[in-house]
Protein backbone atom coordinates (compact mmCIF):
# COMPACT_ATOMS: atom_id res chain seq x y z
CA UNK A 1 0.00 0.00 0.00
CA UNK A 2 2.50 2.76 1.06
CA UNK A 3 6.27 2.21 0.86
CA UNK A 4 7.14 2.76 3.98
CA UNK A 5 10.96 1.32 5.53
CA UNK A 6 11.63 0.39 8.81
CA UNK A 7 13.38 3.69 9.46
CA UNK A 8 10.28 6.00 8.42
CA UNK A 9 8.42 3.30 10.72
CA UNK A 10 11.01 4.02 13.47
CA UNK A 11 11.06 7.51 13.10
CA UNK A 12 7.05 7.90 13.22
CA UNK A 13 6.94 5.85 16.55
CA UNK A 14 9.65 7.94 18.01
CA UNK A 15 7.43 11.57 17.57
CA UNK A 16 5.08 9.97 18.60
CA UNK A 17 6.17 8.82 21.85
CA UNK A 18 7.79 12.25 22.28
CA UNK A 19 4.33 13.85 21.72
CA UNK A 20 2.10 11.88 23.36
CA UNK A 21 4.04 10.36 26.10
CA UNK A 22 4.47 7.11 26.87
CA UNK A 23 1.17 6.41 28.69
CA UNK A 24 -0.56 7.35 25.65
CA UNK A 25 1.01 6.07 22.64
CA UNK A 26 0.27 2.46 23.09
CA UNK A 27 -4.11 3.24 23.61
CA UNK A 28 -3.02 5.87 20.21
CA UNK A 29 -1.48 3.07 18.26
CA UNK A 30 -4.48 0.56 19.29
CA UNK A 31 -6.67 2.91 18.06
CA UNK A 32 -5.27 3.73 15.09
CA UNK A 33 -4.41 0.02 14.05
CA UNK A 34 -8.14 -0.61 14.85
CA UNK A 35 -9.26 2.41 12.19
CA UNK A 36 -6.79 1.61 9.52
CA UNK A 37 -8.46 -2.51 10.15
CA UNK A 38 -11.43 -1.39 9.46
CA UNK A 39 -10.54 0.87 6.37
CA UNK A 40 -8.87 -1.77 5.08
CA UNK A 41 -11.85 -4.38 5.60
CA UNK A 42 -14.64 -1.56 4.23
CA UNK A 43 -12.13 -1.06 0.77
CA UNK A 44 -11.70 -5.16 0.67
CA UNK A 45 -15.93 -5.32 0.47
CA UNK A 46 -16.62 -2.92 -1.73
CA UNK A 47 -13.44 -4.45 -4.09
CA UNK A 48 -15.43 -8.18 -3.57
CA UNK A 49 -18.90 -6.04 -4.21
CA UNK A 50 -17.87 -4.22 -7.59
CA UNK A 51 -16.08 -7.52 -8.46
CA UNK A 52 -19.13 -9.72 -8.26
CA UNK A 53 -21.23 -6.84 -10.13
CA UNK A 54 -18.76 -6.54 -12.98
CA UNK A 55 -18.81 -10.90 -13.18
CA UNK A 56 -22.36 -10.45 -13.04
CA UNK A 57 -22.91 -7.99 -15.68
CA UNK A 58 -20.74 -10.14 -18.01
CA UNK A 59 -22.77 -13.22 -16.96
CA UNK A 60 -25.96 -11.55 -18.47
CA UNK A 61 -24.21 -10.13 -21.40
CA UNK A 62 -23.39 -13.85 -22.37
CA UNK A 63 -26.72 -14.87 -21.49
CA UNK A 64 -28.25 -12.18 -23.92
CA UNK A 65 -25.93 -13.37 -26.82
CA UNK A 66 -26.93 -17.25 -26.45
CA UNK A 67 -30.57 -16.00 -25.93
CA UNK A 68 -29.98 -14.16 -29.22
CA UNK A 69 -28.18 -16.86 -30.75
CA UNK A 70 -30.66 -18.96 -29.67
CA UNK A 71 -34.15 -17.11 -30.90
CA UNK A 72 -32.25 -17.21 -34.23
CA UNK A 73 -32.02 -20.70 -34.13
CA UNK A 74 -35.46 -21.20 -33.70
CA UNK A 75 -36.21 -18.82 -35.92
CA UNK A 76 -34.10 -20.24 -38.89
CA UNK A 77 -35.47 -23.74 -38.25
CA UNK A 78 -39.21 -22.80 -37.87
CA UNK A 79 -38.87 -20.70 -41.14
CA UNK A 80 -37.28 -24.07 -42.80
CA UNK A 81 -39.94 -25.98 -41.30
CA UNK A 82 -42.81 -24.27 -42.72
CA UNK A 83 -40.74 -23.87 -45.94
CA UNK A 84 -40.96 -27.54 -46.13
CA UNK A 85 -44.30 -28.00 -45.35
CA UNK A 86 -45.71 -25.87 -47.49
CA UNK A 87 -45.73 -27.87 -51.15
CA UNK A 88 -46.79 -27.53 -54.39
CA UNK A 89 -50.10 -28.94 -53.76
CA UNK A 90 -50.34 -26.10 -50.52
CA UNK A 91 -49.54 -23.95 -53.16
CA UNK A 92 -52.47 -25.15 -55.54
CA UNK A 93 -54.89 -25.59 -52.21
CA UNK A 94 -54.01 -21.27 -52.49
CA UNK A 95 -54.47 -20.69 -55.91
CA UNK A 96 -57.69 -22.81 -55.62
CA UNK A 97 -59.60 -20.33 -53.58
CA UNK A 98 -57.74 -20.22 -50.22
CA UNK A 99 -55.90 -16.68 -50.26
CA UNK A 100 -52.76 -16.53 -48.31
CA UNK A 101 -53.83 -14.71 -45.60
CA UNK A 102 -56.91 -16.96 -45.15
CA UNK A 103 -53.55 -19.83 -45.02
CA UNK A 104 -51.82 -17.12 -43.21
CA UNK A 105 -54.28 -17.76 -39.90
CA UNK A 106 -54.78 -21.17 -39.85
CA UNK A 107 -53.22 -22.15 -36.54
CA UNK A 108 -49.62 -23.81 -36.03
CA UNK A 109 -51.43 -27.13 -35.45
CA UNK A 110 -54.04 -26.98 -38.08
CA UNK A 111 -51.44 -26.50 -40.72
CA UNK A 112 -48.92 -29.24 -39.00
CA UNK A 113 -52.25 -31.80 -38.95
CA UNK A 114 -52.37 -30.58 -43.12
CA UNK A 115 -48.64 -31.16 -43.83
CA UNK A 116 -48.70 -34.65 -42.12
CA UNK A 117 -51.43 -35.45 -43.70
CA UNK A 118 -49.50 -34.43 -47.23
CA UNK A 119 -46.79 -36.71 -46.28
CA UNK A 120 -48.59 -39.67 -45.42
CA UNK A 121 -50.42 -39.62 -48.56
CA UNK A 122 -47.21 -39.54 -50.11
CA UNK A 123 -45.97 -42.08 -48.42
CA UNK A 124 -49.04 -44.26 -49.14
CA UNK A 125 -49.09 -43.74 -53.16
CA UNK A 126 -45.04 -44.26 -53.20
CA UNK A 127 -45.94 -47.58 -51.38
CA UNK A 128 -48.59 -47.92 -53.79
CA UNK A 129 -46.58 -47.11 -56.97
CA UNK A 130 -43.90 -49.44 -55.64
CA UNK A 131 -46.35 -52.94 -55.06
CA UNK A 132 -47.62 -52.04 -58.75
CA UNK A 133 -44.26 -51.80 -60.00
CA UNK A 134 -43.45 -55.27 -58.05
CA UNK A 135 -46.66 -56.97 -59.47
CA UNK A 136 -46.23 -55.85 -63.26
CA UNK A 137 -42.75 -57.79 -63.11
Amino acid sequence: MFDIGFLELLFIGVVGLLVLGPERLPKAARTTGMWVGRIKRTVSGMQREINAQLEAEELRQKLNEQQKKLDEGINRVKRDVERSVETPADQGDRRAGATPKEHAEASPEHRLDDALGRVRRQADDADSDAHEDASSR
